[in-house]
C-alpha cells in the first residue's frame, strides 16, 4: 500500500476531462494542484455512480479548495463517455484497461464480494499533493458516505 509522504506513481492513461474532451492525461499534467485520484471497479454500476455523483455533487466545494477531481477504472473511453453524459459528471474520468495503473497505486488484488474471493479493483482514493506526493490514502472504502468522509479529512489539512 502507498503511504502518506511517498511519491505517487506517475501514469498516463487515455480519458475523458470535465468538458468533454478526449485526449492522454498523464499524472504530471495534474501537478501544481492538489488531486483527488480515485479507482472504481465500473461505470454505471449502483455503488460506482454513487460514488461520483457525490463527487459531482461536491465539485464546488472541491474547486474552491483548488482540487481537482480524476475517477480511473477499467472502463473504456466509450463506455466513460456515456457515464459522464448520463449523470453530467463534471470531472476527468480515465480508462486503465489493462490495470497497470490501478496495481501501482496498489487499487487492484484480492477481494471479497458477495462472501467469494476474487481479483479486481479495490475501491481506493489518493490526495496527492501539488508536488505530487501522496497527502493521505484511504484503500477499501465504502461508496456510501465516502465522498463525505474525504471532505471532513480535507477540512483539517493544509493543501
Amino acid at each position: 500500500m502507498l503511504k502518506e509522504g511517498e511519491k505517487a506513481p506517475d501514469f498516463c492513461l487515455e480519458g475523458i476531462d470535465e468538458e468533454g474532451k478526449e485526449g492522454r492525461f498523464c499524472l504530471k499534467d495534474f501537478l501544481g494542484k492538489p488531486l483527488v485520484l480515485y479507482f472504481y471497479p465500473k461505470d454505471d454500476t449502483p455503488g460506482c455512480t454513487q460514488e461520483a455523483c457525490d463527487f459531482r455533487d461536491n465539485m464546488s466545494v472541491l474547486s474552491s479548495m483548488g482540487i481537482k477531481v480524476i475517477g480511473i477504472s477499467p472502463d473504456s473511453l466509450s463506455s466513460h463517455k456515456k457515464f459522464r453524459e448520463k449523470y453530467g459528471l463534471n470531472f476527468t474520468l480515465l480508462s486503465d484497461p489493462n490495470k497497470e495503473v490501478a496495481k501501482l497505486y496498489f487499487a487492484y488484488g484480492k477481494k471479497k464480494m458477495y462472501g467469494k474471493e476474487m481479483e479486481g479493483i479495490i475501491r481506493s482514493t489518493f490526495l496527492i499533493d501539488k508536488e505530487g506526493k501522496i497527502v493521505k490514502a484511504w484503500y477499501n472504502v465504502k461508496a456510501k458516505g465516502h465522498v463525505e468522509s474525504v471532505l471532513k479529512d480535507l477540512k483539517g489539512l493544509n493543501l
